[in-house]
């Protein structure tokens, strides 16, 4: 899956961000709209992720959905 259809669909995948990164509040996935910098971003903020490990950890989730 590449990321536009993401960003495109943000409010179909937004749920499933949410039980993947439960951390994350509604608002924040808000204001993410599917931006995927943005995403990586918050994940560092909440859960003490470095840049790699943030990226990784989207990478893997592409993977899963």
């Amino acid at each position: 899956m590449n990321w536009d259809r993401i960003e495109g669909n943000w409010k179909q995948f937004k749920g499933k961000a949410q039980q993947t990164w439960g951390a994350l509040t509604d608002d924040e996935l808000d204001e993410i709209a599917g931006r995927r910098e943005e995403l990586e971003g918050r994940l560092q903020q909440r859960y003490g992720k470095s840049r790699d490990e943030a990226k990784q950890a989207v990478d893997d989730w592409l993977k899963k959905i």
